[in-house]
């Protein structure tokens, strides 16, 4: 009886990302392209030698820019003998630039737990082939061996409908999913053909067509109710990887456009916090007074700036204004007890 050969078991977004980011960490010499996609894991399992890995490759070229975003410093080295080619241009993430700030140290007892903690990840979250993975970086030049290996990197966890959205948009399949607008009691159902998933500004963003309406809308990964579901019957013709390109320059536009007007407490939580992302840079190495943020989404920026209580002042514009007391307001009246209210005897 014939056997049926065993499938490669499929790997999470979080897993190839880290595999990619400990590779590139373990180099010294940097990796090229094909390096990559033959050897690391999330990408060897699909990987065709010889063959058309077009999408493979958009793949990666996507992954560069998440790792970006959540502020890892991947760099391109350029062939000395035939510099400007891509077909041997070498991708590495800087060790020196990754490291520890040189004034952090940690006791004895801090490197135990550390390390265990490492040991924790490693074991529990990824699978043997990770492990395997670096084992055939060996011959690339990439030594396993590093100590600065023992500290995972922070990856940021994407919402749940991550997958079944990325999935859809490469298939071509038009979703729908209950989506929850703030103001909004219950949540509504939207039908949308997913073009792109991008990240901006810390938040991962869907950028579609949205069918019902006949428009290109930008959606809040965070406010998706529910699960994707796809439309049977319903598909589109993908626009390819310029749609996120599309999509973060429409962002950019917006965060650009809206600009609050905060004061926040001198010396406070939210003056060393928000002084951080300032319009502009600050005249002196103290944090100002009033600070201009950039934002995108005026109900994300009032919920943050609602956490800092008395800390912060919106002057403008009204509408963060409002949203903000409105909050505030929230919180007063869930922790009002009505049995508490009458006048003292």
């Amino acid at each position: 009886m014939s056997s049926i050969p065993d499938q490669p078991s499929r790997v999470s977004v979080e897993e190839r990302l880290f595999s990619l980011v400990l590779a590139l960490i373990a180099t010294e010499i940097g990796l090229t392209k094909a390096d990559i996609l033959s050897n690391v894991q999330g990408y060897r399992q699909r990987y065709a030698p010889g063959g058309d890995n077009a999408s493979l490759e958009r793949q990666f070229e996507r992954d560069k820019d998440d790792i970006r975003e959540l502020g890892i410093p991947l760099e391109t080295v350029e062939p000395p003998d035939d510099p400007g080619s891509n077909h041997h241009l070498r991708y590495l993430i800087p060790k020196g630039q990754y490291d520890l700030p040189a004034d952090v140290s940690f006791t004895a007892e801090e490197l135990t737990l550390l390390k265990l903690a490492s040991t924790v990840w490693r074991e529990g979250s990824l699978s043997s082939e990770s492990r395997r993975a670096l084992t055939k970086l060996h011959s690339l030049g990439a030594d396993s061996s590093d100590p600065g290996l023992g500290y995972s990197p922070s990856l940021r966890v994407r919402e749940a409908s991550f997958e079944p959205l990325s999935k859809a948009m490469d298939r071509g399949q038009v979703v729908s999913f209950l989506y929850l607008k703030p103001g909004e009691e219950s949540p509504r159902r939207r039908r949308v053909a997913p073009q792109a998933v991008v990240l901006h500004d810390g938040r991962w963003h869907l950028f579609g067509r949205d069918t019902e309406a006949d428009a290109t809308r930008t959606f809040l990964l965070s406010r998706i109710v529910g699960p994707v579901v796809t439309v049977p019957g319903e598909s589109f013709v993908p626009g390819g990887d310029g749609k996120g390109q599309e999509a973060l320059h429409e962002l950019d536009a917006l965060w650009n456009a809206q600009v609050a007007e905060v004061a926040v407490r001198p010396g406070s939580d939210a003056a060393v916090r928000l002084s951080k992302r300032m319009a502009t840079d600050p005249d002196s190495a103290n944090a100002p007074s009033t600070i201009a943020l950039h934002y995108t989404d005026l109900n994300v920026l009032a919920d943050e700036l609602a956490g800092y209580g008395p800390e912060v002042v919106v002057r403008s514009p009204a509408s963060l204004r409002d949203a903000v007391l409105t909050r505030l307001a929230s919180v007063r009246d869930a922790h009002t007890d009505p049995h508490n209210m009458g006048d003292a005897s």
